[in-house]
């Protein structure tokens, strides 16, 4: 009789997800845990069954429909590769992955992409969520009515039916922000925020996590507001010629997404690069290229091609082995990194 993951994971004391993550080297295992892993299927003469495994996905029609919002931006083609991983190797094992990118943020479209997928029998979602009263209730009664169930990635809404969420604790990403932020101005002065679309729930999550932490742990810095270039660079180099105007000893400004270019670009017109301090998000090449000439500080990081690749591979192994996330939030280290790290 053919070895099991089940019979692996007992014999090495970890769960079955554990040793399905090693074999296929998916990361999120300790390198002496996977090694022991492998080591103890091969004891075990395991050998996958892969012909198997796609004549039963063929018979059970496994469909998995990802719907990606802001796909046009730097950090969103990230994901997309890492989407393009896990749909390879779904596809194949004989099931199907379609992915539907959406410029901009438009919740009226996501959801016409899931009326879609209902028509057409998909067998479980993955999306990237913006903040919208019909679109939360649209998740739930899939999730609750339809029997479909729903990752979010990259962005999150926490009160839904949803099973899981893949990406960054945004909260905690801006707290560590206004850390930086904190350190770099010696706690005092006038910070702004510039951030997306405002009804980007990661983003506002990054700004209420900046603003906590700020009025915590830094009484000496003055926010003035928070400013939206909805992903547009000329809009946010107007955001920051009208903020020095009006803020003339401006100490600090926190990108919490896209749009670095038109708030680099500015301050080097105003010739301020090094004199306003500027956090910023996502180790892009664009970004670095400001970190390394000195008008970005910090740059925090998130793992974009897990985004892309955990949420399918996740709702694979949901629908085809009943293995549940492991978690209700599967979140992406914080990484930061200035120009001697890049």
């Amino acid at each position: 009789m053919p070895v099991t993951l089940q019979q692996i994971a007992e014999a090495a004391g970890v769960s079955r997800g554990t040793v399905d993550r090693a074999l296929k080297d998916r990361g999120r295992v300790r390198p002496e845990v996977a090694e022991k892993i492998k080591n103890i299927a091969k004891e075990m003469g395991y050998q996958p069954s892969l012909a198997g495994r796609a004549l039963v996905m063929a018979k059970r029609n496994l469909k998995i429909g990802i719907i990606m919002q802001s796909a046009q931006t730097p950090f969103m083609v990230q994901v997309y590769e890492g989407m393009k991983a896990a749909k390879q190797e779904v596809e194949s094992l004989g099931g199907t992955v379609e992915i539907f990118r959406v410029d901009g943020v438009d919740a009226g479209r996501v959801m016409e992409i899931m009326q879609e997928m209902k028509a057409q029998e998909y067998s479980g979602i993955a999306l990237s969520p913006s903040e919208d009263t019909m679109l939360k209730k649209m998740i739930n009664q899939f999730s609750e009515e339809y029997g479909i169930p729903i990752i979010t990635f990259n962005s999150d809404i926490e009160d839904t039916k949803r099973i899981c969420f893949v990406g960054q604790n945004t909260i905690q990403s801006g707290r560590t922000a206004a850390g930086l932020m904190g350190e770099i101005t010696g706690g005092k002065g006038e910070v702004a925020v510039i951030s997306g679309h405002i009804s980007n729930p990661a983003l506002n999550n990054r700004i209420r996590g900046f603003q906590s932490e700020i009025l915590e742990s830094f009484p000496g810095i003055q926010l003035v507001g928070t400013k939206y270039s909805y992903d547009d660079e000329w809009v946010a180099a107007k955001i920051v010629e009208e903020l020095l105007e009006q803020y003339p000893d401006l100490k600090g400004i926190y990108v919490t997404g896209t749009a670095v270019k038109g708030v680099c670009e500015a301050l080097v017109k105003q010739e301020k690069e090094r004199e306003i301090k500027v956090i910023g998000n996502d180790f892009l090449d664009e970004n670095k290229k400001w970190v390394e000439r000195g008008a970005i500080n910090f740059l925090i990081g998130q793992d974009s091609y897990m985004q892309g690749y955990e949420p399918v591979m996740m709702l694979f192994h949901l629908l085809f082995d009943d293995e549940k996330p492991e978690s209700v939030y599967r979140y992406a280290e914080i990484v930061i990194k200035n120009r001697y790290n890049l």
